[in-house]
């Protein structure tokens, strides 16, 4: 089968992102990223594209979004996974901890809804 949709995993380099990778690759083509550069890793194995970068840096996914559309010139899927937030006793978890827990698990998923989705809405949405 012919690979015509074009899916972004975020913290794709190991863990259940690798997995969402893994399970999308017959079917998409990818391009993944990571802090780390297992992300790259990944993507040269499964024939796509990986980049470092960071979910809680909006120039990382900005960068994401630009490498996805100058290759593919789509996007059909965009899978937000992210490590995890912070931990610790209530009393003694800092506002800077919680701050940095929504930059993670919600501004991420704002960001790249941002980014992504005027691109999906102008290609006609997704196939």
């Amino acid at each position: 089968m012919e690979k015509t949709k074009v899916a972004i995993v975020t913290a794709a380099g190991r863990g259940i992102g690798a997995a969402i990778a893994r399970e999308l690759a017959d079917e998409y083509h990818l391009v993944l990223m990571s802090r780390s550069p297992e992300a790259t890793h990944l993507a040269r194995e499964l024939g796509g594209i990986g980049l470092a970068g960071s979910v809680t840096q909006h120039a990382d996914l900005r960068r994401l979004v630009e490498a996805t559309m100058a290759t593919h010139g789509r996007i059909d899927a965009v899978i937000n996974n992210t490590g995890h937030a912070v931990k610790g006793d209530l009393l003694e978890v800092t506002d800077e901890d919680w701050h940095a827990s929504l930059d993670l698990l919600v501004l991420n998923v704002v960001r790249m809804a941002r980014l992504a989705t005027q691109q999906i809405v102008n290609q006609g949405g997704a196939q």
